[in-house]
């Protein structure tokens, strides 16, 4: 490879972007992040992605965007506030301690029946 190659070879990967690619496995599944793809433009993203992420298959959907589109979140004051909200989580709610209970409890009524 020449000089002059491989001067155009390293522009062209200063110019190219990563793309995040993000892929569905099966209909209804939620979308997971599947990796990263490095192309010069959109179309070659979108074929990267295909040829890397679903070539056998295993994918139904798949999302590619420019890693500049994403924006980050990373405010601790935001994300964990100072307030404790746990009464509007689930895991507030000990349901399968209840349920077990009255299932134990229909058994024991059936036996002493």
């Amino acid at each position: 490879m020449s000089e002059q190659e491989q001067a155009s070879s390293l522009q062209s990967l200063a110019s190219s972007t990563v793309y995040e690619v993000f892929r569905r496995e099966k209909e209804n599944a939620p979308m997971v992040h599947a990796g990263s793809v490095t192309a010069a433009s959109p179309d070659l993203a979108l074929i990267y992605a295909k040829e890397v992420y679903g070539r056998r298959g295993e994918s139904s959907v798949l999302w590619v965007a420019p890693r500049e589109a994403f924006q980050v979140l990373d405010d601790s004051d935001i994300l964990h506030p100072v307030l404790g909200r746990a009464y509007r989580l689930v895991e507030g709610y000990r349901m399968r301690e209840k349920l077990h209970a009255v299932q134990e409890r229909l058994v024991r009524d059936k036996v002493t029946r």
